[in-house]
């Protein structure tokens, strides 16, 4: 395979984006990862450093809660929460990610299923106690981002938290300079996953550790 990741993972996207398809991309560059010609630039190998932090600062319990993973991929964020405790659902759009999931993680205790962040279950509605959100707002093009945002937040329960992590660009950054994906989110985005009974109650930004020009925020809420 010759072709760098990053650029067959726009090449694919923007394939997706001139079908007037905001989301068939990711299936289509998790098959093709599947079968060798791409490598998802996302998929670690690992959970997300963020994440691990956040954990191992907050050190949640999850026993009798429930977490639910957006844009789980190929599971390893999940399985640091499932191992936390968290009755934790992770969904993809992408069912060949929730294969690939499964096949990882065969004695998982999370729940993988594939679904649509834009046209969720009903009955996600405010129902879990902890929504992990990593990179998946800011692979959708800007003009889809406030729908996913207002997705994401409703999955919050009351009394439940929500993390996002996700890259950062400058608020005085034209939207149509950015040549995603990723589409990295504003602090005016971050702000806006906010809502009357929804708080900010932690931000922070911090480099990436691969790429010291990349700042990416950390940004935690809590449901009244």
């Amino acid at each position: 395979m010759s072709e760098d990741p990053d650029v067959a993972s726009r090449r694919i996207a923007r394939e997706s984006l001139d079908r007037d398809d905001a989301t068939g991309w990711f299936e289509h560059l998790y098959a093709a990862a599947a079968e060798g010609s791409a490598v998802v630039p996302w998929d670690r190998g690992t959970a997300h450093q963020q994440l691990i932090d956040w954990v191992d600062e907050s050190q949640p319990d999850g026993a009798g809660k429930t977490a639910v993973v957006i844009g789980a991929g190929t599971g390893w964020d999940a399985e640091l929460i499932a191992d936390r405790g968290y009755d934790t659902t992770a969904f993809d759009i992408s069912p060949t990610a929730i294969q690939t999931a499964h096949r990882n993680h065969p004695d998982s205790k999370a729940h993988y299923i594939v679904a649509d962040l834009l046209s969720p279950p009903a009955d996600w509605h405010r129902a879990f106690d902890l929504v992990l959100e990593i990179y998946t707002v800011q692979a959708l093009p800007i003009h889809v981002q406030p729908t996913a945002i207002k997705q994401v937040t409703e999955l919050v329960a009351p009394g439940g938290t929500l993390l996002v992590i996700a890259a950062a660009r400058p608020d005085t950054q034209p939207d149509e300079e950015v040549q995603g994906p990723p589409w990295p989110l504003t602090r005016a985005a971050i702000q806006s996953f906010t809502a009357p009974d929804l708080h900010l109650i932690q931000l922070d930004q911090a480099p990436s550790p691969s790429d010291p020009t990349i700042l990416r925020w950390r940004a935690e809420y809590l449901r009244d």
